[in-house]
């Protein structure tokens, strides 16, 4: 380990260890790359998405309020009709005349299970492909729910709801107009069959069981929006960094820090998610608008080549700022990258930058390149030194 490498610890450490902590310092440290060492990544993160507050002496406290909470939406939303929840203080709801699987009431729990099983089975679909370079999520968590896993307390668990369902997987397809692919051609196809699988032994689950949970409870506490294709790449790179946190403490509690982290992360970015605010100055397509409103302030010629060429930022810039860039990098150079957004105080105009310096640092390709050329290098982007891609928005930041 550098000397360099060192210092930087030691400053985020004396950042970390005040009673109450700076943020503006702790932003400054961390948009240039937090130290993975002794759980740091993790614990600045849950600061800088509003998990954690500023003052230290709260931390425990307010940790295992939303822990427990976390507990009681498993308790209230993983649920089966007709089950006994004995353990759990809820009486036996057998099937009554009132109450059927054929009624049609909204306020059936019947009804309400089948309407969750088309979320699920989407959630499910997109999760077991999560991150397929690496073998990271389809390996067993050290940490299973025990609340789900318990044999006594007859829960079901999401996965065996799901291979029970013989719901038609095209009645759930929640795909945005426009978007057909949302992943990137340099990312390996994940196993299409539920049986390409390595089966796990009873008691065990693996770490994309437990992003689905995330995800279903996220739909069912959001009605609104429920779950929308792409989610899944928001929270992989969140569980990825809080599971493996070298702390056991912390890492035992991924899943419920995630979740929350998760939800308020989506309450800033969710209007990229709503198809109905698209073209509403909060919505997706402004913000691919101002890309190139941006790119035309700094580099009118390759402005000015990509409207002759009619390549319209829908056509890539939709998957880069939904997405964070989840799937354009490799997912450690993901994470380097969202220290960077979550340490901005205007993180998601930062992300347009980065867009914009994306554009800017292949100029001379795609000034020369033709319509399929172009495509193709936007739709796989060609660099991996993402440390040149931050550097570059950082000088466009800074020129402002």
């Amino acid at each position: 380990m550098s000397s360099l490498h060192k210092s930087r610890i030691a400053d985020f450490q004396d950042v970390l260890k005040e009673p109450s902590i700076a943020l503006e310092k702790l932003r400054e440290l961390s948009f240039s790359g937090i130290p993975c060492e002794g759980g740091l990544r993790c614990l600045c993160w849950k600061i800088l998405l509003n998990y954690l507050p500023l003052e230290r002496a709260s931390w425990t406290s307010i940790l295992a309020k939303q822990r427990e909470l976390y507990a009681q939406f498993l308790r209230e939303m993983i649920i089966q009709p007709g089950i006994a929840k004995a353990n759990m203080g809820v009486s036996r709801e057998d099937v009554t005349f009132e109450d059927h699987p054929l009624n049609p009431n909204p306020d059936s729990r019947w009804n309400t299970y089948f309407k969750d099983n088309e979320v699920l089975l989407q959630i499910d679909k997109d999760v077991r492909r999560l991150c397929p370079d690496i073998s990271f999520f389809q390996r067993a968590t050290d940490y299973p729910c025990l609340l789900i896993l318990d044999p006594q307390n007859e829960f079901e668990t999401l996965r065996k709801r799901v291979e029970q369902t013989t719901l038609k997987s095209q009645t759930v397809a929640r795909n945005r107009s426009g978007v057909t692919n949302m992943s990137s051609p340099h990312k390996n196809s994940a196993p299409s069959s539920l049986n390409e699988y390595e089966v796990l032994p009873n008691g065990c689950e693996a770490h994309w069981e437990v992003v689905e949970r995330i995800l279903f409870i996220y739909a069912k506490l959001n009605p609104g929006i429920a779950y929308v294709q792409g989610m899944n790449e928001i929270v992989g790179p969140l569980y990825y960094t809080f599971a493996t946190d070298p702390n056991s403490e912390w890492k035992e509690h991924a899943e419920a820090d995630t979740f929350f982290c998760f939800t308020n992360l989506m309450a800033e970015i969710r209007d990229n998610f709503i198809k109905s605010l698209d073209d509403s100055q909060c919505g997706i397509t402004y913000k691919m608008e101002k890309v190139y409103s941006t790119l035309k302030d700094k580099d009118v010629e390759l402005y000015l080549k990509l409207q002759e060429q009619n390549i319209k930022p829908q056509f890539f810039a939709f998957r880069w700022l939904t997405l964070l860039l989840s799937q354009e990098f490799l997912l450690p150079d993901v994470i380097r990258i969202w220290d960077s957004l979550f340490a901005d105080d205007n993180r998601f105009d930062f992300l347009l930058l980065v867009c914009c310096a994306m554009l800017m640092l292949i100029r001379e390709q795609l000034l020369e390149g033709d319509f399929t050329v172009n495509m193709r290098l936007l739709q796989d982007y060609p660099i991996t030194d993402v440390c040149q891609i931050l550097q570059k928005a950082k000088e466009l930041q800074d020129s402002k």
